[in-house]
């Protein structure tokens, strides 16, 4: 099993993405996450190093070549996963996400099946947006 960084350079080298310390960094740190991350917790976690706009512009291109995902979550911040197609597991372009209401984190939830949608034959769907709140495995744990 690769190391997160190696993963991160086998990341950008699948998606003929430029290698930048930046882009090895933003990526190590979705590797070591199973939960979603927004702008501000990468720029806690990288500190000073990268402004404000080139973390932007490396999710910005990360998004746009489909190698992570933006969420909507409860709290209104827009996070970013790893996409499944990143993760070299199955391809679920349409998956749950799921947003603890005790801890903020926000969970792909890309086992769970997605039910099928009927819409007029008049509409096509290209991204379907499905999320659930409640609470985590570990904020459960820690109540009990």
């Amino acid at each position: 099993m690769a190391k997160p960084q190696e993963e991160a350079l086998e990341l950008l080298q699948r998606y003929s993405l430029r290698k930048t310390s930046c882009r090895l960094e933003v990526l190590d740190l979705l590797l070591h996450h199973n939960f979603a991350l927004a702008h501000s917790d990468l720029e806690k976690q990288l500190g000073d190093k990268y402004d404000r706009v080139t973390l932007y512009r490396t999710l910005h291109a990360f998004e746009a070549k489909g190698v992570v995902h933006s969420i909507n979550d409860i709290s209104g911040a827009v996070k970013y996963a790893l996409s499944q197609e990143a993760c070299d597991q199955h391809q679920h372009h349409n998956h749950i996400h799921f947003s603890c209401t005790a801890c903020g984190q926000t969970f792909c939830l890309n086992e769970v099946p997605v039910p099928t949608l009927s819409l007029p034959t008049d509409f096509d769907v290209e991204r379907l947006h499905l999320s659930a709140q409640g609470t985590c495995k570990a904020c459960r744990e820690t109540v009990k």
